[in-house]
């Protein structure tokens, strides 16, 4: 991994892409650059490790070293499927959607960061083994694919490296992180192309994003 600081200076969010991210305005007017190090999972480690195929995605890990939640989108919705895609415009009961579950999940974060294991939203060891399952022989083998071509890319082999790209989009096509990397070593900007929501509007009635269960319970 390689990490990064830069100043915390103001981001400016035009409205539209302030729906699709499911930020409110005054949110987004408190948006800053990290003045922290943040790092860079170049090599897709932590992904393979916590079984992450999408962005944005979250572990939730307590001062133990204990994963409290296993990973699952971070307050994201499935409402960007529904924008304009040359605008990013979208009807506004979507937006207010979206907003409403990335403000659950952040509600849900707090409560756990002050409650600690008391928090409703923190499972069990059991509960998180439940959630948690190994991978299978074809993303086994597309996480090696993918390993292989990050490699070559790395040592400058562009072409080579492709068609294990595609190899690890075909074997494991529900990780995004696979069907984005083959499009963007395509050409830069395809990984937002229409060839990639194509492959989202293939999904039909399957969800981007699963949904996350958030409901609490009493402890």
């Amino acid at each position: 991994m390689e990490s990064w600081i830069r100043p915390a200076l103001p981001i400016e969010m035009p409205p539209p892409l302030q729906d699709v991210m499911g930020w409110s305005a005054e949110q987004c007017a408190r948006l800053a650059a990290p003045a922290y190090p943040c790092l860079i999972d170049e090599r897709h480690v932590v992904a393979e490790l916590y079984h992450m195929t999408n962005v944005p995605m979250a572990v939730w890990i307590n001062e133990a070293g204990r994963i409290v939640r296993p990973v699952e989108p971070a307050g994201a919705s499935d409402g960007f499927r529904t924008m304009d895609r040359a605008t990013f415009a979208m009807k506004p009961a979507v937006a207010e959607k979206g907003r409403a579950i990335r403000q659950s999940y952040v509600d849900a974060v707090r409560d756990w960061v002050a409650k600690g294991e008391a928090s409703p939203y923190a499972l069990t060891p059991e509960e998180v083994r439940a959630r948690i399952a190994g991978p299978s022989a074809n993303e086994a083998l597309a996480n090696a694919n993918f390993r292989l071509g990050q490699y070559l890319r790395t040592q400058g082999h562009q072409a080579d490296a492709r068609p294990y790209f595609e190899t690890a989009r075909r074997l494991c096509p529900e990780s995004w992180h696979f069907v984005r990397q083959a499009l963007e070593l395509e050409e830069v900007g395809k990984a937002s192309s229409p060839e990639f929501f194509a492959a989202v509007d293939a999904l039909g009635d399957r969800p981007y994003y699963p949904p996350v269960d958030l409901t609490s319970r009493a402890k």
